[in-house]
């Protein structure tokens, strides 16, 4: 049985899975997920009561996760691109930067998205400002390692640049990298240009205007 992804085109974490897959043109079928369909709920819930997205289904076995996902892709679908380095330290370095890029540029940056749809009453604008502050931490811990890196872990691109991809991306919009940075700018350019997250921008265009910013 073919491997299955429950998701949505505009979902971040969504995305740092479909890179994955695009990397290593891993065949699997889409299944689009609309939340506000009732049906489409049940199926997710079904799955991973939780029912947040994605969810990955590979015959009986379903793996919720973005990061699990990948790491399981890593084993049992292995491709060209070895996304968690065999070698134990530089898959311990691989995890640590997939948990930066989650834990201090994903969620902050959610945390502003989820601000923004907030009613007027129920703004947090202490909430946002230290978000907008570990976000600065964040950016000045990668401006100083990309002077010398090409990826996040090193010379490889591995699941944290898949982790990267949409982070920076989502976060350069709610909170912009600025011209400061160069070294995060290029960085970022360069995961647009990576087929794989190129693939992942071209199908959620449609979708893109659905994303309120700031």
């Amino acid at each position: 049985m073919s491997l299955e992804l429950f998701y949505h085109p505009l979902s971040s974490y969504c995305w740092k899975v479909l890179t994955a897959l695009y990397e290593n043109e891993t065949p699997f079928e889409h299944r689009l997920l609309n939340l506000g369909d009732p049906a489409a709920r049940d199926a997710l819930v079904a799955l991973w009561p939780i029912a947040k997205f994605p969810v990955l289904s590979d015959g009986e076995r379903v793996i919720p996760e973005a990061s699990i996902i990948i790491d399981y892709l890593a084993h049992h679908h292995a491709g060209r691109t070895a996304l968690i380095p065999a070698d134990p330290d530089e898959a311990r370095s691989v995890r640590l930067k997939d948990r930066f890029y989650d834990l201090y540029v994903h969620d902050p940056m959610q945390r502003i998205v989820g601000n923004k749809l907030r009613p007027a009453d129920a703004k947090d604008p202490h909430g946002v400002a230290e978000c907008d502050a570990r976000l600065e931490t964040a950016y000045g811990m990668i401006e100083q390692e990309m002077a010398t890196r090409t990826w996040a872990n090193g010379a490889s691109f591995t699941m944290a640049d898949c982790a990267a991809a949409p982070a920076l991306h989502y976060a350069n919009r709610v909170h912009p990298i600025g011209d400061a940075r160069p070294n995060t700018l290029a960085y970022l350019e360069r995961l647009k240009q990576r087929p794989s997250f190129a693939r992942v921008l071209r199908e959620a265009e449609p979708y893109a205007g659905m994303f309120p910013g700031r």
